[in-house]
């Protein structure tokens, strides 16, 4: 069995190819299109797949922020503005936004609007001051409640309380959650590679007794 698989340790490989080998791993991964606004009022938009929710009660979402990629370059606007202002906002990335996404994804210099770049309206939001993707089937307002840098990494970590969802009504089911196959959203791969999503299935959890345990 042993023969069937490569053994690999990421400390003996190059930064760059332990980082690919990660990242085509981990798969599929949400994106996160996090718009922020500096204390200037500059609005910065930028995508980012290490996100996930990590607490439902209150809704907390977590983004990992690194530097520019140049290793020594400065914070990323969106680091920095969550700092600053305390808030975010995430707009969720369906198959007919990619390519806007992708645009966003260049090192642009701080001062630049990605909103701009992209041709992205934005919309308002209502308990924070970043605005949203217009066009996005979801939007997430967050307050930041924590910032925490990741040790022995150029990452920290961003976590943030959900405020207000904004969510498209076509989205919505009767049971209150949102019809994923209809949102249609595109994920991260490794390298250049994205996915859209695939086969929708179901399994009820198990169903333990707990007088046998």
């Amino acid at each position: 069995m042993a023969e069937q698989f490569v053994s690999i340790v990421p400390d003996e490989l190059e930064r760059a190819a332990a980082y690919r080998l990660m990242i085509s791993i981990i798969v599929p991964r949400p994106i996160a299109w996090v718009s922020t606004v500096g204390a200037d009022g500059t609005p910065n938009l930028a995508p980012y797949s290490f996100f996930t929710g990590v607490g439902g009660t209150p809704p907390t979402v977590m983004i990992s922020v690194g530097r520019s990629r140049r290793e020594s370059g400065p914070l990323k606007d969106t680091l920095r503005n969550a700092q600053e202002t305390g808030e975010f906002v995430v707009s969720l990335v369906d198959e007919s936004l990619a390519e806007a996404m992708n645009l966003t994804s260049g090192d642009w210099p701080p001062g630049v609007d990605e909103f701009d770049v992209a041709g992205l309206e934005t919309a308002p939001s209502v308990d924070v001051r970043p605005p949203r993707v217009a066009a996005s089937p979801v939007a997430l307002e967050a307050r930041v409640t924590q910032i925490v840098p990741v040790e022995g990494t150029t990452n920290t970590l961003v976590l943030g309380r959900v405020l207000r969802y904004h969510v498209r009504k076509d989205l919505l089911r009767p049971n209150g959650m949102v019809d994923a196959a209809l949102m249609r959203p595109v994920a991260r791969l490794g390298g250049t590679e994205y996915a859209t999503f695939g086969q929708v299935f179901s399994m009820p959890r198990p169903t333990v007794d707990q007088a046998k345990t």
